[in-house]
This record gives C-alpha cells, structure tokens and sequence, in this order.
C-alpha cells in the first residue's frame, strides 16, 4: 500500500455533505473529507495486513504529512496496535505528531497509539512528563490523554501506582488552568481514576478540587458521590490555598 493508493481509497469514501458538517464541528483548519470512523476502522485494518512496521511508518508519515483529517486519522490508527517489536521508530513518529495537535479528535486517535507504546516502555513518562512544562496547550493535555492507561488497572503493580501519583501530580499543576480542554482532561484523568482507586481520586479532588473549574469537579467526582463533590465545594468558599 503506497501513500498514493491511500489517499485514493479515502478519497472513493468521501461524502461531500457529511465533510462540511465535520470541518464545522471540528474547527480545524485542514480539508475534510466526511468518511466515518468504522470506515477508518477497516481501512486501517486492512492495510495493516502483512505490512512491516518500517512500512507501517512510512505510511502513516505520508498519511499525517498530507494534513486531511481522515488521513490523520488513519495514519494513527495504523499504529494503534499493543505489541508491535522494535517499536522505536513507532514511538519517535507518534511523538513528533504531539506539537502539530490541534483538534481533540485527531489528537485523541494518536494518543491512543502512543498509549500503547507508553505502557510497553513506561521509561518515555520522563519525556512525556517534559510535555506538561510546554506552552502549546495541546501538548500538555496529551501528556493527560496518553497515560489514561494508568487510571484503568484493576490490579496495579507498585510501579503502576508509583505512576498514578505522578500524573496526579501533573494534573495538579493544571487546575488553575483557563483552557477548557485542560480542565476537561484532568477532569477525565480523574474520573476514570476513581472507577479502579477511589481513594486517590477523592484525596486529589480533597486537595485541589476547590481550584478546579465547577464543570471539571463535577465531572472528576462523577462515580464517586454528592458527598465528596459537596466537600469539594465547600473548600472552594472556605479561602483556604492548595499547593499544587
């Protein structure tokens, strides 16, 4: 499958109508083809098959490189896969993806690809953790979204709750911050945190749900109770500070 039959097979699904809806809910300013996302689905599948993963790379890097959304979007899910051998060059390419984000939904479909060589190599968290210091808002909202894995163990490893702290930790530096994505994603991190480790859920919100914005505290406390989000309200008419 070269970068030109690609295209071309996007091309033969789009629907003209269904692109203008999607560049007007999307905002982004990139072209729009209106292929749906169980298309994409297959599509990747299917050129996955008996593909290299030098191969698989190349591809997605023409995909992205051609800037319409589909393409984007595919090119992610070409890599989204749990084992891949080798997977460096698979990590590199996701990673250069991360400071061109500038839409939630292309962003999304590559931080699921990158969640799956993060938890194959938890050694990248130190790069990624760099990602939260960023001024691209983007950036520091995948460093959230990627490592979603973590909130998700049933049985977590003491390394895996070691790793738990530490995003929290990240997600405690953005409460205070005005971008509605940003509060959205810690909003999210916790949330499904608090599915697997209420405990750590509630301590954070404790701490610095009072600095949240009111959306991003009800979303974080969602499973786990009035009680813990009428707490959380409280702290944020008592005047006390938190430190992040």
């Amino acid at each position: 499958m070269t970068p030109a039959e690609a295209l071309a097979a996007l091309e033969a699904q789009a629907d003209p109508g269904r692109a203008e809806g999607m560049a007007a809910y999307h905002k982004a300013a990139r072209r729009y083809l209106g292929v749906p996302n169980p298309v994409l689905d297959k599509m990747a599948r299917d050129w996955r098959q008996g593909m290299t993963v030098a191969a698989r790379v190349e591809l997605a890097a023409a995909l992205w490189d051609s800037d319409i959304h589909e393409a984007r979007v595919a090119a992610a899910k070409l890599l989204t896969q749990a084992r891949i051998r080798d997977d460096g060059p698979v990590w590199d390419l996701i990673r250069s993806w991360v400071p061109q984000f500038d839409a939630w939904a292309v962003a999304d479909h590559a931080c699921l690809a990158g969640q799956r060589r993060l938890v194959a190599e938890p050694a990248r968290l130190d790069e990624v953790e760099d990602w939260t210091r960023s001024d691209h808002l983007w950036t520091r909202r995948a460093a959230l979204v990627m490592t979603l894995p973590w909130t998700r163990q049933n049985f977590p490893s003491a390394a895996d709750l070691a790793v738990r702290d530490r995003v929290l930790g990240w997600a405690a530096g953005y409460v205070e911050a005005p971008e509605w994505f940003l509060q959205k994603a810690v909003a999210w991190w916790v949330r499904d945190l608090s599915k697997h480790d209420p405990d750590r859920a509630r301590a954070f919100l404790a701490r610095h749900g009072a600095r949240m914005q009111a959306f991003a505290r009800r979303e974080a406390g969602k499973y786990l109770g009035r009680g813990d989000e009428d707490a959380a309200g409280a702290d944020e008419h008592s005047g006390g500070a938190y430190e992040a």
